[in-house]
């Protein structure tokens, strides 16, 4: 049954609001930004834009050393994740046993598991072996945070595959390593790319374990925005200006990239 023209005109209606509400705090920090502190602090359409916050933010921190660390960091924990999620996926999705499912439900049941609930035997564990305050022990936590999500969407799209063209791969002579990464791989790259995007952006988001476990050297964008909260108050366009800078190279990638994060993700969706 075909929608009619008031129930697409609603629907458009309602998926407009739902996209305006959920772009409208990132508009007003954006604004914010721009704003003198006086004017921050009383909320205003009317004012005069000012550039005086980001030459504070650039005079009183190196942008562009958190900028990197944030890469390198986001990055190396997504391509971790893929490195142990990959095979972790293949072997339950195709050499299931009877506790697969449950060692699924038990690793997305971690995810539940509030952070600071492990944060003090998760720092002994960093101190003792030197790791705090560097990109590898982040890149480390990144990863590990993120692996059950990853597990569980590969997991997923790899069942989309039929079992037989491995099969066939296998009379021909084919290794596990050569089905996974000549037959398995090319056929989910969406499934997989679109997993990479989500564990990039939410390892560029991530603030609990950043704030935590690094000091200066390893800092990324989160600690970044998390200094200009200052003993003296909030400086709430300062603080809007950093958030900005920090924000605006994920949501440009995430602006280029939509395309292929919604194919991933209905990959598989429509036969």
């Amino acid at each position: 049954m075909q929608p009619t023209p008031l129930q697409r005109a609603l629907a458009a209606i309602v998926g407009w609001g739902v996209a305006l509400l959920l772009f409208f705090p990132i508009a007003w920090m954006v604004l914010t930004s721009f704003k003198s502190e006086p004017q921050a602090i009383t909320p205003g359409l009317m004012f005069s834009p000012t550039l005086d916050s980001y030459r504070e933010v650039f005079a009183r921190a190196d942008y562009l050393t958190f900028a990197i660390n944030s890469v390198v960091i986001s990055v190396g924990g997504t391509v971790l994740a893929l490195l142990f999620a990959i095979p972790a996926a293949y072997a339950m999705a195709f050499h299931p046993t009877e506790r697969t499912r449950g060692t699924l439900l038990w690793m997305l049941s971690t995810k539940m598991l509030p952070p600071v609930g492990v944060l003090v035997p998760i720092y002994l564990l960093f101190r003792s072996a030197g790791l705090l305050d560097s990109r590898s022990g982040l890149i480390a936590i990144y990863a590990l945070m993120n692996l059950p999500i990853v597990v569980w969407m590969l997991f997923t799209f790899y069942k989309e595959v039929p079992n037989e063209i491995l099969e066939a791969g296998r009379m021909d002579g084919a290794r596990t390593a050569s089905e996974v990464w000549y037959l398995l791989l090319p056929l989910t790259l969406p499934g997989v790319a679109s997993t990479g995007l989500l564990s990039l952006i939410l390892c560029w988001n991530e603030a609990f374990w950043s704030l935590n476990l690094t000091s200066a050297g390893a800092a990324p964008l989160t600690a970044f925005i998390a200094s200009f909260s200052s003993p003296e108050g909030l400086f709430f366009a300062k603080l809007s200006a950093a958030s900005t800078m920090a924000v605006a190279p994920i949501l440009v990638f995430g602006w280029f990239s939509q395309r292929q994060l919604v194919q991933g993700l209905t990959f598989g969706a429509v036969k």
